[in-house]
């Protein structure tokens, strides 16, 4: 058992309890950062004259040969060791002796790892951001490809007003779109480098702490050294933007669902990311976007985990803490590995837009402007919506749609009614008449279109 502590001990820790105690077995991917934030360390240490410059330069060449040892699998990280900043000044005091215990000068493992965690999570906002980006670039090329791809607007699961796939595909776009914006937002406001805290107060050595923020690429350091050792905010907020990075996949996965169903047929999802049955063999399953519905709650129990961990911890530093890890890195992963999945799903999604079209027309959709045009043939609003009722109800005995009527059967029930009724309630046209800003018309959804790709260009 490999320990950067003893002297107060004299007894041996309990094997079980060691084991419960370690976290390297979830903790070594922090290694790269874990060096990372050794390097700068000591370069500052050298830089202050707190280490001599031979001292620093048997170090870093030190901890460059762990890096590459460990990157190209001639060292094995290995479980005997409590954590990964253990293994690496351990493997660091083996490979240049005595001045390798110098490494922790001015530092404490309450930094350390305040400081490994923050690189890590920073990381994984930008790599989060690339797929975010990635995704929006598939919904964009979707959209700019079916301005007038016609399909059915819904409220309640119900078919309501005409749309485009462009402008359903929009309200994603939106979405992610924020979702970015909240990775913008957690990468500005957790950019700052806890080390030189210490164990909660500071040291007395005479540190740097911007210039060994500088080095890591951090905006600038952490004002408060007890909160430096205990934050884990930034990870709430990052586990939290995650939460709802998911719940918007689950939404769009949802609606993927039900249109790859047998009644709507308004999409094939490709083989590659469909399963069959084992027993049925008429069936393909749309278990991709079924397992990002279903990994939501996953990620959804990452973010209540931390915040449960943190709601009564005292200042500064407690091993409750050290729970952060799993649940985040789980999270992490998941939704990166959605993310991933899901951009391939919907690059390859195929759409039946005779299909939906017909969707829309049989479903009503154009009610609305049914009455919108008795009320330009001086019909009092109200008694338009009373007349079209009525005339849904017909088409409903008949089984038909309001385009497919006769004049003779229009006006039986409002003499209102002329033969440019037909034109009026066109999806086509009803979809152009909305004109206003961020709604589906053509002129509407191009100006949209147009900002969209601005801004995916920047």
């Amino acid at each position: 058992m490999a320990q950067l502590w003893g002297g107060r001990f004299t007894g041996e820790t309990d094997g079980l309890a060691f084991a419960f105690n370690a976290s390297i077995h979830f903790d070594r991917r922090l290694f790269q950062q874990d060096i990372e934030g050794s390097i700068a360390h000591v370069t500052m240490l050298a830089k202050q004259g707190i280490l001599e410059e031979d001292d620093k330069e048997s170090i870093l060449q030190g901890l460059l040969g762990i890096r590459k040892d460990v990157e190209e699998g001639r060292l094995e990280i290995d479980d005997t060791y409590e954590d990964i900043h253990s293994f690496v000044e351990a493997q660091l005091i083996s490979r240049i002796g005595d001045g390798g215990k110098k490494l922790h000068t001015g530092r404490s493992r309450n930094d350390q790892v305040a400081l490994d965690m923050r690189l890590y999570t920073r990381k994984q906002v930008q790599e989060t951001d690339a797929l975010l980006k990635e995704l929006l670039e598939v919904i964009l090329n979707v959209m700019e490809e079916n301005v007038e791809t016609y399909m059915p607007g819904f409220t309640h699961l119900q078919k309501a007003q005409p749309i485009t796939l462009a402008h359903h595909y929009g309200a994603y776009f939106e979405m992610f779109r924020r979702d970015r914006q909240r990775m913008e937002d957690i990468y500005r406001r957790m950019n700052y480098c806890p080390l030189g805290a210490g164990a909660l107060a500071g040291t007395t050595y005479p540190l740097d702490r911007e210039y060994t923020a500088s080095l890591m690429g951090f905006a600038g350091v952490t004002q408060n050294s007890m909160d430096s050792v205990s934050d884990r905010d930034y990870l709430i907020e990052f586990l939290a933007a995650l939460c709802t990075v998911m719940m918007h996949m689950s939404r769009f996965c949802e609606e993927i669902i039900i249109w790859n169903s047998n009644e709507y047929q308004f999409v094939e999802i490709d083989d590659a990311y469909s399963t069959g049955s084992s027993i049925m063999p008429q069936k393909k399953n749309p278990d991709i976007a079924e397992l990002v519905r279903g990994k939501t709650g996953r990620v959804y129990g990452a973010l209540m985990s931390l915040l449960t961990t943190m709601k009564g911890i005292p200042l500064a530093y407690n091993k409750d803490m050290q729970e952060d890890k799993e649940v985040a890195f789980d999270a992490m992963d998941t939704v990166k590995n959605c993310l991933i999945l899901f951009t391939g799903m919907l690059r390859t999604l195929k759409f039946r837009k005779e299909r939906m079209a017909e969707s829309a027309m049989n479903g009503f959709t154009n009610a609305t402007d049914a009455a919108d045009y008795l009320v330009g043939k001086g019909v009092p609003f109200r008694d338009a919506h009373g007349i079209v009722g009525r005339l849904v109800l017909y088409c409903i005995e008949k089984n038909t749609s309001i385009d497919r009527l006769s004049l003779q059967e229009l006006q039986e029930i409002s003499d209102k009614f002329e033969a440019d009724i037909y034109e009026a309630v066109s999806l086509k046209t009803c979809v152009a008449k909305r004109l206003t800003i961020g709604a589906p018309g053509p002129k509407a959804m191009k100006e949209t279109l147009k900002k969209y790709r601005e801004y995916m260009d920047n």
